[in-house]
């Protein structure tokens, strides 16, 4: 397996694994997330791709993109209450589904962590949606623990 950065020739096969993502999410949450879509269009994806401040790695096997992880550098400064703070926020982690349990999210939750180090980051954060069992416990196994919790009352 390798991991790298993505590129634009990419683009079809993130796009189908971004698919199954919204799948899970909708499956946990249909309220808020609608099924049969994905969270960038072709051409917002191919943008992304040129941003530095975006990376994306991608997993690849015998040339096939088994998953992926989106990335955000976030910087905190001069800020009132906050330290001054280089944060990697991971934003999407996917592993196709016929290959998850393989290693291949470690290996690229490894890379980003590892990425996020070179860069001078403090900290990687994430959001995990609630009903997202698998990523919950996928990520608990990995040593996260909580920051924050974002609460709800649906009116």
């Amino acid at each position: 397996m390798t991991i790298r950065k993505a590129t634009e020739s990419d683009t079809e096969r993130l796009l189908e694994l971004l698919c199954e993502v919204l799948e899970i999410h909708h499956r946990a949450r249909p309220d808020i997330f609608k099924s049969c879509a994905t969270k960038y269009t072709e051409d917002e994806l191919k943008s992304l791709l040129k941003d530095e401040s975006r990376p994306i790695f991608v997993a690849e096997i015998d040339t096939r993109v088994v998953g992926y992880a989106f990335c955000m550098i976030k910087e905190t400064v001069g800020d009132n209450i906050l330290h001054d703070t280089k944060t990697l926020y991971l934003d999407d982690l996917c592993v196709d589904s016929s290959e998850r349990g393989g290693g291949i999210g470690s290996a690229l939750w490894e890379h980003v962590t590892s990425f996020a180090r070179k860069i001078g980051c403090y900290n990687v954060t994430l959001n995990v949606w609630s009903g997202n069992t698998n990523a919950e416990a996928f990520y608990e196994r990995l040593g996260l623990k909580p920051q924050k919790t974002l609460l709800e009352k649906i009116l």
